[in-house]
């Protein structure tokens, strides 16, 4: 007996990342830690709220901070994520919106 497949619907995950520079090689400030985990913490509330996807964690290293956000629509989900990446205030910044193949960049 064959196990039956589900047919392909084609949704494809898309990929909100947020890239900021920190003020010092490796892990950045104590500080600037802080800002990331509480603007997290609005992300997370807003995106719940919105029902537009998940804020999935950040990565800290080389001087940088990623943080992670994933859903159906990359474009919907950076609407709502949008306001609070703008005020963190580190400066390089940029957004990777993924589109399934397809990825955008949106400097900050």
């Amino acid at each position: 007996m064959e196990t039956p497949v589900a047919p392909d619907s084609g949704d494809e995950e898309h990929a909100v990342i947020a890239h900021f520079r920190l003020a010092s090689d490796g892990f950045g400030e104590v500080d600037q830690r802080e800002q990331i985990y509480e603007a997290e913490q609005v992300m997370k509330a807003a995106t719940e709220k919105a029902g537009v996807g998940e804020v999935d964690g950040n990565e800290f290293g080389g001087g940088e901070a990623v943080v992670y956000a994933y859903g159906p629509d990359a474009d919907a989900l950076f609407k709502v994520l949008e306001p609070t990446l703008r005020r963190l205030p580190f400066r390089p910044a940029h957004i990777l919106l993924r589109r399934g193949d397809n990825e955008t960049r949106v400097d900050l």
